[in-house]
């Protein structure tokens, strides 16, 4: 019986994620969100998937990918902060 609620829900999860990419393209290809930030969306999957397949180890490229991302938007605020300071628009 557990065996069918994993399956169950492992389809469930499936079938969201699917449904979500594809009223992403939808949304994207319609105009209503802007390509930058569909990238900042996928940016932590790519990073994922290009450390994963460059270590052959996912558990440690996750936790790489967390760091990175951190590190990421730490520098982003940093510079948006500059940014502000300074006055560029």
């Amino acid at each position: 019986m557990p065996t069918i609620g994993i399956w169950i829900v492992l389809v469930l999860v499936g079938i969201s994620l699917l449904s979500m990419l594809l009223f992403g393209v939808r949304s994207v290809a319609q105009g209503k969100v802007k390509p930058m930030s569909m990238a900042a969306v996928a940016l932590p999957m790519i990073v994922l998937v290009v450390l994963g397949l460059v270590l052959g180890d996912w558990p440690t490229a996750a936790i790489y990918t967390v760091l990175i991302m951190i590190v990421v938007a730490a520098l982003s605020m940093l510079l948006t902060s500059m940014r502000g300071i300074v006055g560029l628009k």
